[in-house]
């Protein structure tokens, strides 16, 4: 397996000749960052007013675009071409656009309807990472040889698929995906050099994320990871909203008034990091409106759900990853500056999370040393990492069960294969069915993609071998290819899906998952027994048919009558010990069958052939 080596700081660096220019990029919900490294150092780069922070807003106008605190300040006036917090839409579906009150969405497609006309999220993304590499240029007056961009661990194929699409619109050379805790378990990691078990939580604008892992002796290996892909600061800043709302009867407001009211939540949670209470002016909303005073007691209460779900996903992946005592917890995300997350996040793991590094630079730096040494600025000879995949991959099988093929933490990048056969005589096709989550019945996991294999060979069921391959790449993007062994006929898709998870996140997949572990097993059971009823009603038939003559009228009446019990009892959903008693009494009614039809079958085989010749072929 590929192993990614990081170097640690203190190596010889290269002359500045031979040496290129490789870009960290955190693309963050709120803001986003670009960073690099120079002299072994790791430097964030800041724009022209000295802020590093580019808020991820975009505004589409008449007269042109504008990116960060130049949008930002449209987003009242021009709320429908002022695009902010585009990276929880990337690789959504139309529904899920269309769920943002604040923007406009367009006739069709998966885009926003602007005055320019409809633009998508990953055009969104693009702007912004365009400005970041503008700053970059414009910083370091050097050409960018690649760059690192930073993804939730949480994202799924779709969504990894968009933000590399919008890397490559704004003309960066992608290097790498990286999950963003994963990142920030780098940079904490080549500064402090310990070693032991960490877990990075991660709460940024828009997503949660929190990973286990293990630093041992010079190598990074995640354990686990779990998080919330719909949890994010964003969250608790709806939690102030509706607490203003409601205390100044704030109704029917217009979508101007909407973006005014969120950024005077946005506002006074900011304030609550450092005061106990903070008054709030909404006369500029709405006239007379007067003041509002919010306390962080009310605060913390308000978002107290949203607090636990972090910490519900934190404990799970702890037991994930097997572990009995974390060694150290590293806060990312600007988010994490809410007193109340310090306060749990110590509480659950029972010491101080670490801060030397400003929570919003983290998870760039990080990104920086690793696009620093994939471009191959370094040696990498002392820091290795191993990342993994969040959630199982498989494929369908009959009856509509599920065949794990790649577990969920499977080391990453990974290749697996697995062989399967046909369910029906002649079969000479196989549609393959890709799917991801915990769940035992297809039904409820999420579809991700499905293609058809031709030129199967006409076979007695089971006689087929049919190797399916899934290869995930270190991007965590999937490849599924299927092959028939007589012929050689293959097919393949990459995984591309049309949108992400679309009600269901993928915490609360897993967290189903677990739920229902017990009833997805049974149902897997009546399933598998199901299938094997099927196949032994349809061979019992097909024999008697072919060979009924072998049995007398009272033999074939009790075979047959065996036959309708098991496909009465098929039928119940309820009662899977009586099926599997009844395929056991129905087999034992075909054993008879069975043996007639091997002994006409060997006495056609052995017609004309007299013993001596038989004698003469064994001796020979």
């Amino acid at each position: 397996m590929a192993l990614l080596q990081i170097a640690e700081p203190g190596a010889v660096a290269q002359e500045p000749a031979s040496r290129k220019l490789a870009l960290g990029i955190d693309l963050g919900t709120t803001n986003s960052l670009v960073a690099h490294v120079s002299d072994g150092d790791v430097k964030v780069l800041p724009d022209g007013s000295g802020d590093v922070c580019l808020p991820s807003v975009v505004h589409f106008g008449a007269e042109g675009t504008l990116v960060g605190s130049a949008a930002e300040a449209l987003a009242v006036s021009a709320p429908h071409d002022t695009i902010a917090s585009a990276k929880r839409y990337l690789g959504r579906s139309r529904e899920e656009l269309a769920a943002d009150s604040y923007t406009k969405l367009a006739e069709s497609g998966l885009a926003f309807e602007t005055s320019q006309g409809p633009v998508t999220p990953v055009e969104v993304s693009a702007a912004l990472l365009g400005a970041l590499r503008d700053r970059a240029l414009s910083s370091l007056d050097m050409p960018i040889a690649g760059a690192v961009i930073t993804v939730p661990a949480y994202f799924d194929d779709a969504q990894r698929l968009a933000t590399r699409q919008a890397a490559e619109l704004s003309g960066l050379n992608v290097l790498r995906l990286l999950n963003e805790p994963t990142a920030a378990a780098v940079a904490y990691g080549l500064d402090s050099g310990e070693e032991g078990v960490v877990a990075v939580y991660d709460l940024g604008g828009g997503t949660f994320d929190v990973s286990i892992l293990r630093l041992e002796r010079g190598v990074f290996e995640v354990l686990a990871t779990g998080g919330d892909s719909s949890l994010g600061g964003d969250d608790f800043d709806q939690r102030i909203v509706k607490l203003l709302r409601d205390e100044a009867s704030l109704h029917s407001l217009s979508v101007a008034q909407e973006r005014a009211l969120l950024r005077c939540a946005r506002s006074a949670k900011e304030a609550l990091t450092t005061a106990s209470e903070i008054e709030v002016q909404l006369d500029s909303i709405i006239s007379g409106s007067g003041a509002v005073t919010v306390t962080r007691q009310a605060f913390n209460s308000a978002c107290a759900d949203l607090v636990n779900r972090s910490l519900d996903a934190c404990r799970q992946c702890v037991a994930d990853a097997g572990v009995s005592q974390i060694d150290q917890i590293v806060l990312v995300g600007g988010s994490t500056r809410m007193p109340i997350i310090g306060e749990v996040v110590a509480a659950l793991f029972g010491k101080e999370p670490l801060n030397s590094i400003d929570p919003d630079r983290v998870v760039a730096m990080g990104a920086a040393r690793q696009a620093d040494l994939l471009i191959g600025n370094r040696d990498a000879e002392d820091l290795l990492l191993l990342d993994v995949i969040p959630l199982s991959l498989g494929v369908e099988t009959y009856g509509g069960l599920v065949e794990r093929i790649v577990p969920r933490n499977t080391t990453i990048p990974v290749a697996r294969a697995q062989e399967f056969t046909t369910a029906k005589d002649g079969q000479t096709g196989l549609i393959v069915h890709v799917v991801q989550g915990e769940r035992e019945r297809v039904e409820d996991c999420r579809s991700l993609a499905t293609f058809e294999l031709e030129g199967i060979p006409p076979m007695v069921a089971g006689a087929a071998r049919l190797e399916v391959t899934f290869q995930v790449d270190a991007d965590g993007l999937l490849e599924v290819k299927a092959q028939e062994a007589t012929t050689q006929a293959t097919a393949s898709v990459v995984v591309k899906p049309a949108f992400g998870l679309a009600e269901d996140d993928i915490a609360t997949m897993l967290r189903a998952g677990y739920e229902h572990a017990s009833e997805d097993m049974r149902a897997r059971q009546l399933a598998e027994a199901k299938v094997e009823a099927e196949q032994l009603v349809a061979g019992i038939r097909a024999a008697v048919t072919s060979d009924g003559d072998l049995l007398s009228g009272i033999e074939h009446e009790a075979l047959m009558t065996a036959v309708n019990e098991l496909v009465d009892a098929s039928q119940d959903d309820n009662n899977i010990e009586s099926l599997r008693k009844a395929i056991e009494v129905t087999g034992r009614a075909s054993e008879l069958l069975a043996a007639r039809r091997m002994d006409r079958s060997i006495k056609s085989a052995l017609g004309g052939i007299s013993v001596a010749t038989l004698e003469g072929e064994a001796e020979s």
